[in-house]
């Protein structure tokens, strides 16, 4: 079975309980990886990992000091699987709700990784359009059209973590926005189906990314802003549609 990491900041003891409980529920053996807090960080460190200037031409909005802790985080916990002994492992925020078919999931997935690199647990679209499926035990394993958002808990090899690990900074989007744009990271991300993840409890001692952006945001922006998002989406199913379409002529 490959080890499991909960990013957890030091102040959400409850959420770190809630956590626990359910992978020790579930049988798996996991770790705790201290969560890197973004409002708390150093303007020289933000701009060390932050490419403030590509974000400005290619993002969809700045990063607020949260996102920028979060992707951090995400970093820490593939370099723990990248220096592992382990084939894999799979990586936890800790707001997620499991049900009880995780551990047996999770146990199909650690000896099944020859046609993903990257799986998630957990998607808003429990069922998406698929490129491809197959049996995983008694459920379903697929590369899903379109990566879902949100990095709630996933799966990655030992390989993949470090090519994420090595190739992150300096970053200009968020991290789980970044994992959808496939053919820059070159991963294969699958999805487990059905999802055996739900997010949970929100609650946190030190705000959510939603709320900091929100106060971030002004008015007076707010045409230009809708503007640019939808611009920025469509670009990006364009590419996506290119991209997959590349995938299915290959031999």
């Amino acid at each position: 079975m490959w080890p499991s990491y909960v990013i957890n900041l030091a102040g959400n003891t409850q959420r770190m309980d809630n956590s626990a409980r359910q992978l020790d529920a579930a049988g798996l053996p996991w770790e705790r990886i201290e969560a890197c807090n973004g409002w708390e960080l150093a303007d020289d460190r933000i701009a060390e990992v932050y490419d403030a200037e590509r974000n400005a031409r290619k993002g969809k909005q700045p990063l607020v000091r949260p996102e920028i802790g979060c992707y951090l985080s995400h970093i820490a916990a593939w370099e723990r699987i990248a220096d592992n002994d382990a084939e894999g492992g799979f990586i936890f925020e800790d707001d997620f709700e499991a049900d009880d078919t995780l551990g047996e999931k999770l146990a199909l997935l650690s000896g099944s990784a020859d046609d993903w690199d990257m799986v998630k647990l957990f998607s808003f679209d429990t069922e998406p359009p698929l490129e491809w499926e197959r049996p995983l035990g008694p459920y379903r394993i697929g590369l899903p059209y379109r990566v879902p958002t949100c990095l709630l808990g996933y799966g990655l090899t030992r390989k993949a973590a470090a090519h994420l690990a090595k190739h992150a900074r300096p970053f200009f989007r968020p991290v789980d926005e970044d994992q959808k744009f496939v053919w820059e990271t070159g991963l294969r991300v699958a999805l487990v189906l059905p999802p055996p993840l739900l997010v949970g409890d929100q609650t946190t001692v030190t705000g959510t990314i939603g709320a900091e952006r929100r106060a971030s945001r002004s008015l007076q922006g707010a045409v230009s802003r809708t503007l640019h998002n939808l611009l920025y989406g469509l670009d990006y199913s364009w590419r996506l549609w290119r991209h997959r379409r590349a995938e299915r002529k290959k031999p």
